[in-house]
């Protein structure tokens, strides 16, 4: 596997040399500067990328190319949003970088409810607590139409969860729900919030299927033409949040997208923490059947408390059996003679990096960790294999 780990770019505190010292040989990163649903012009994508070289290193994946909001609704100046992310993915071939990752998550990306879970070593960890998302909506959004979402045992449980909480704690979960976009610092407001759901009223699962297949077979035949892998990232979590459509969760869901986009550039990111965070999924499975769609991995692990709470874990302590994973995926590597890319996704929050402002699980010892564990996972699964 190709070691990468994720920047954020020139405003990042981790710098390019932290991670050129952790090991890694490429950088995943994105251009958070230009607006979503801009041109990536071939001037700006090189001037990341000699910035990248300066230390060593090399752009090898690109997350994420946003996909605008309009797209995803179907509205507006969708069709121009499109035409610019042809114009960005031309763009990026030319500065020869061929993977892309992205997501079709509505309004927001991941959520959590608490980003500072302390574990027993007092390392912070991210952690989604359904009775916190559920207080979170009714009680402190008080987001409209919501009736059929929770079932009155579900919200009680989640007053009884509120009614513990001090104000400041009730600000802080407000805060942490409504986290914005990677890369940057700003979080929506409830206003904000409330206008957005607004607009996706109308638009169910199917509706959003669709007009993510229409995406799809517009912009799928600008990346095979360069050679490009698209890799849409899964749904996280995996299942519904304020009542918004969710499309990538299941093996279903990826079956419907590959199977209406047949083209191999038509790809997953394969993130095991996002996909692991719905018990029903089957992570050995969707390596057997979409192996060929497979082509940038996100490697982390989380641990399932009960049904309503999930956290994140250590890289190879979990719900998912990571050598179990990275042993298929190495086979399937020497199946296709091809070397994913792959970066420890989030990290803990170690003390060392208390002090240092990042984003929530990009710190960089946490990373660094995972990083050297799944190196040495897969060395040693590779030498058992004789790979």
């Amino acid at each position: 596997m190709q070691q990468t780990m994720r920047w954020f770019g020139p405003n990042d505190n981790v710098s390019l040399i932290d991670i050129k010292q952790a090991g890694a040989t490429g950088i995943v990163t994105s251009l958070h500067q230009i607006p979503v649903g801009d041109i990536w012009t071939i001037e700006a994508i090189k001037e990341r990328q000699e910035i990248i070289r300066n230390y060593g290193l090399e752009w090898t994946v690109v997350e994420s190319l946003p996909v605008h909001e309009e797209i995803k609704r179907a509205s507006g100046n969708y069709l121009q949003y499109i035409g610019n992310y042809k114009i960005s993915l031309q763009n990026l071939a030319e500065c020869g970088i061929k993977i892309i990752t992205y997501n079709f998550m509505p309004i927001l990306d991941w959520v959590r409810t608490n980003h500072d879970f302390i574990n027993e070593d007092g390392s912070r960890a991210l952690l989604y607590n359904q009775d916190a998302f559920t207080y979170f909506d009714v009680f402190l959004l008080k987001r409209p139409n919501l009736e059929s979402d929770y079932s009155e045992i579900q919200r009680q449980n989640a007053l009884h969860f509120g009614n513990k909480l001090s104000e400041s704690e009730k600000a802080l979960l407000f805060k942490n729900v409504l986290l914005g976009l990677p890369g940057s610092k700003i979080n929506f407001t409830a206003e904000q919030i409330s206008s957005l759901l607004e607009n996706y009223a109308e638009i169910d699962n199917e509706k959003l299927r669709e007009n993510l297949i229409y995406f799809l077979s517009e912009v799928t035949p600008i990346a095979e033409k360069n050679g490009q892998k698209l890799a849409i990232h899964p749904d996280d979590p995996p299942f519904s949040v304020l009542g918004l459509p969710r499309i990538v969760s299941t093996e279903a869901d990826l079956k419907a997208i590959f199977n209406s986009v047949p083209s191999t550039a038509n790809g997953l990111c394969y993130c095991t923490g996002s996909l692991s965070a719905d018990p029903k999924n089957n992570l050995e499975k969707i390596i057997d059947d979409f192996g060929d769609r497979i082509h940038f991995l996100h490697l982390r692990n989380t641990i399932r408390e009960s049904e309503t709470i999930f956290r994140e874990s250590e890289h190879l302590n979990g719900d998912v059996k990571m050598e179990v994973i990275v042993e298929k995926l190495l086979l399937l590597m020497n199946k296709t003679k091809t070397s994913l890319p792959m970066r420890p996704d989030h990290g803990f929050l170690h003390r060392v990096d208390e002090a240092t402002e990042t984003y929530p699980g990009y710190s960089l010892t946490g990373r660094l960790k995972g990083l050297a564990e799944l190196r040495g996972l897969e060395m040693g699964i590779g030498y058992k294999l004789g790979l």
